[in-house]
C-alpha cells in the first residue's frame, strides 16, 4: 500500500511516545513539524553528545559516502573500523576492541567474553543497574516490570545490594563468579556515582576470585561526566569497557573494550556482528571521539557541568518539591518527593526536554555542545516547573 502520511499506529506499541512530530535538529534543538523549537536535554538519551546538525558529524558522513563503502562483511579488512580500535586502545586501558551495534549487545559480549576467559558462568550486577533488553543483559537490570514478563531469564545472573560490603564480598566467588557489572554513574537508576572506594574493593575482590570486572559506560562514558571515560575519576581500572550511546553521533554503534589477558581466551568464531564497525559508521565513530577526546572539549564539558550542577543545587533550595540533586559533568538527575512524569509534561510544554531516571528522579543529559545560554534557559524553565 502506499503511505500518504504518518501512521505511528504502524509501529509496535512498546514506546508511549508524547509530545510533537520532530522533523528537524539544529545545535541542542530539535524542531516540530509547526516549527516550534525545543531545547534538547535529553539528546537521544545521552546520544547526541555533538547535537544536531554538528559540522563533525555531517562531514563524517559526506566522507563515508563518496567512498562508497557503507558496508561489508566483517570477513575482510577495513580502515575505518581499525583506525577507531587503535584511537580508542590509545586513549584507554584497553588492548582490544570489538564492535557492535549497541550498548545491549556490547554488555551481552562483555559477559561472553567473560564467560570464555574465566571458565566460569556466574554474573553479579547491583540495585539499581540498567544494563540492557536482552536476556542476559536484562538478568542483570533491576527493573522488575521490564523483567516479569520474560521470565525466565539467563540463570546465574545476580543482582545484589548496591554499596553493600558484606554482600558483594560473599556473592563474588572464587568457583562461580565470570564477571561483576557496574556502572560508575548509575543511569537509569537515578542517576547516581557511585563510590570510587567500593568501586576499588570490587577490584580487589575481582583480581582476588578471578572475575573481570566491567563498567558499563553505556550512558556516562565518552564525556559525559567530563574526563573521555568515567572510570578514569574512580582511580579504578577495569578489565573491560562497554560503550555505545554518544560512539556513532547518533548513528548505531557500540563498542567493547578489553585487556589482553581477556582478549586471548577468544578465537575467530566465538562471537560476531554483521553490521558492527562497519566503513560508514565507524568513518563517523572516529571523527566524534576525536572530538569529544580534545583537551580543551573535555574542560568545556567539566565547566558547564560544574555550572549546571551548582544552579540545581540552588534550585533545589528553594523547591519544596526536591529531595536531592545528584550528577557528574553534564550528566544530572533531580530527585523529587513525587513522580517525575508531570513535571517532564510541564518543561516540555514551556520548550525544555528532559526525561525521567526512575519514577521519581528528572534526567537532565543535554548535548555536550550545549551553551552556558542554554544551560541557564533550562535550568529557569526547571525553576518554573518545580516552584
Amino acid at each position: 500500500m502506499t503511505v500518504t502520511s504518518t501512521a505511528p499506529e504502524a509501529l509496535l506499541g512498546v514506546y508511549a511516545r508524547v509530545g510533537p512530530l520532530l522533523v528537524a535538529g539544529e545545535g541542542s534543538e530539535v524542531i516540530a513539524e509547526d516549527g516550534t523549537r525545543y531545547l534538547d536535554f535529553v539528546a537521544g538519551i545521552a546520544v547526541n553528545a555533538l547535537g544536531y546538525n554538528h559540522p563533525v558529524f555531517r562531514g563524517a558522513v559526506t566522507r563515508a559516502l563518496e567512498s562508497g563503502l557503507v558496508h561489508v562483511s566483517n570477513l575482510y579488512r577495513t580502515e575505518p573500523g581499525e583506525r577507531l580500535a587503535a584511537e580508542l586502545i590509545a586513549h584507554s586501558f584497553a588492548d582490544r576492541v570489538f564492535f557492535c551495534n549497541s550498548g545491549a549487545e556490547a554488555n551481552e559480549a562483555a559477559f561472553k567474553f567473560a564467560r570464555k576467559w574465566s571458565r566460569k558462568t556466574e554474573i553479579v550486577a547491583f540495585t539499581g543497574a540498567f544494563h540492557g533488553r536482552l536476556f542476559a543483559s536484562l538478568a542483570a537490570t533491576d527493573r522488575p516490570d521490564y523483567r516479569k514478563p520474560f521470565e525466565p531469564l539467563v540463570p546465574g545472573v545476580h543482582i545484589v545490594p548496591l554499596e553493600d560490603w558484606a554482600v558483594a564480598d560473599r556473592m563474588i566467588s572464587a568457583n562461580r563468579t565470570a564477571a561483576v557489572i557496574v556502572e560508575p554513574v548509575q543511569g537509569e537508576g537515578g542517576v547516581r556515582p557511585l563510590d570510587p572506594e567500593w568501586l576499588g574493593f570490587l577490584r580487589e575482590l575481582c583480581d582476588a576470585r578471578g572475575a573481570a570486572l566491567v563498567f558499563d559506560e553505556v550512558q556516562c562514558g565518552l564525556g559525559r561526566t567530563g574526563t573521555l571515560f568515567a572510570y578514569e575519576q574512580t582511580g579504578v581500572v577495569p578489565d573491560v569497557v562497554t560503550l555505545a550511546k554518544p560512539l556513532g553521533g547518533g548513528l548505531p554503534m557500540g563498542a567493547v573494550l578489553l585487556t589482553e589477558a581477556v582478549a586471548a581466551a577468544l578465537k575467530p568464531g566465538d562471537h560476531a556482528t554483521t553490521f558492527g564497525g562497519g566503513p560508514l559508521v565507524a568513518t563517523v565513530a572516529l571523527d566524534v571521539l576525536r572530538t569529544i577526546a580534545e583537551p580543551g572539549f573535555l574542560a568545556a564539558v567539566r565547566e558547564k557541568g560544574a555550572a549546571l550542577g551548582a544552579a540545581l543545587s540552588r534550585l533545589a533550595a528553594v523547591s519544596p518539591k526536591v529531595v536531592a540533586v545528584r550528577g557528574r559533568g553534564l550528566m544530572w538527575g533531580i530527585e523529587l518527593v513525587e513522580p517525575a512524569a508531570p513535571y517532564v509534561t510541564a518543561a516540555r510544554e514551556r520548550g525544555l526536554l528532559v526525561c525521567t531516571a526512575g519514577a521519581q528522579v528528572i534526567r537532565v543529559v543535554p548535548p555536550l555542545v550545549v551553551t552556558r545560554e542554554e544551560l541557564e534557559r533550562a535550568v529557569a524553565i526547571l525553576g518554573e516547573v518545580l516552584a
